[in-house]
């Protein structure tokens, strides 16, 4: 039996891909670490928080001595570090949380799984690595990293840190880089479940600049098939792209949405761009498709249709998130 520890795992990606794995497979155990951070939400994980293969416990990353007592005592044979700091406006406004989740904690993971001997370790990154893309062209395993972010910059630090620790001294590292994710559970303040929710309250939704900004869309559960794949099958030492080959402008999503939901255009508000904006993200998947076989399963016309869907039925999920009232929620049994 595989026993995973899957950090960030109250987050929206990682929720999802433990909701995923323990409904679809019985040979893994997962310990779910997370600091519980404004964007970690145990609510995500109620269908799950009595399973016979999960954990939970409430810390953080760069706790090391935890991180070891952890190992030690479930016996951790696997990694998969979703653990992040990860919306690039808040890295804008103060960047030192993002280097010390995202390139400390993920030293100490790499430390403490250097000690223990584990069979592989999936660090969780990001397209944003790559920099930004003109009109034409798609970032490929080989393309140089030139964050434009401190977020992006603190991804790509950690991702060398992982790499390097694979050549030094042979720690079991696959990488996975990964284009903008959309889906259930998602935290209000990324773009898609901000666009749905401001559209439902007949709130305006604010736009970047010209609204012209490209981004290659994913569905979360195809993401995190590709991720089990990794895990499972990815080649020790390689970096993978994971993208479904969806461009599409920001204009074009909200527009999309507002459709969907029946509501006007005039809720449509352009507003001062983001510093050091990155024109254009474009994923190439052809190394994950010719060596493990991935393949997206989700459309993605049909995929926005059930996110929108679940976030009209799941009203109390996001007004809580909104209102603050999920921090209690956690708070009442998690003491930090």
């Amino acid at each position: 039996m595989k026993k995973i520890l899957v950090t960030g795992g109250a987050g929206f990606i990682g929720s999802n891909f433990i909701n995923y794995i323990l409904k679809t497979r019985k040979d893994v155990f997962i310990v779910n670490l997370d600091k519980l951070t404004y964007a970690g939400n145990l609510k995500n994980l109620t269908g799950v928080e009595n399973h016979p293969n999960y954990t939970f416990i409430k810390g953080d990353i760069v706790n090391d001595e935890l991180v070891r007592y952890i190992f030690q005592k479930y016996r951790i044979t696997h990694v998969i570090n979703f653990a992040a700091e990860s919306h690039v406006d808040r890295s804008i406004l103060g960047s030192e949380i993002f280097f010390r989740t995202n390139v400390l904690g993920t030293n100490i993971l790499l430390e403490t799984a250097k000690y223990f001997g584990i069979e592989k370790f999936v660090q969780i990154s990001t397209d944003e690595v790559y920099g930004s893309l003109g009109p034409e062209g798609q970032f490929e395993e080989t393309t140089p990293l030139q964050p434009n972010s401190p977020y992006a910059a603190s991804k790509a630090a950690a991702d060398m840190m992982a790499l390097a620790f694979h050549h030094t001294y042979g720690v079991p590292v696959v990488i996975t880089r990964c284009s903008n994710n959309y889906g259930q559970y998602q935290f209000p303040e990324k773009l898609i479940p901000l666009l749905i929710i401001n559209s439902l309250n007949d709130q305006k939704l604010p736009v970047y600049g010209d609204g012209l900004y490209v981004r290659d869309w994913i569905y979360v559960i195809d993401h995190n098939k590709a991720v089990e794949l990794v895990l499972d099958e990815g080649k020790i030492g390689e970096v993978y792209n994971v993208g479904a080959n969806t461009e599409k402008r920001n204009i074009e999503i909200v527009k999309l949405v507002l459709k969907q939901l029946g509501k006007s255009e005039e809720l449509i508000e352009f507003v001062k761009d983001r510093p050091g904006h990155d024109r254009r993200y474009a994923i190439n998947s052809k190394k994950i498709k010719k060596q493990l076989g991935w393949e997206p399963d989700y459309s993605f016309e049909n995929a926005m249709r059930d996110t929108i869907n679940w976030y009209i039925k799941n009203e109390k999920w996001w007004k809580e998130i909104i209102s603050g009232e999920y921090i209690n929620y956690y708070k009442l049994q998690y003491q930090a």
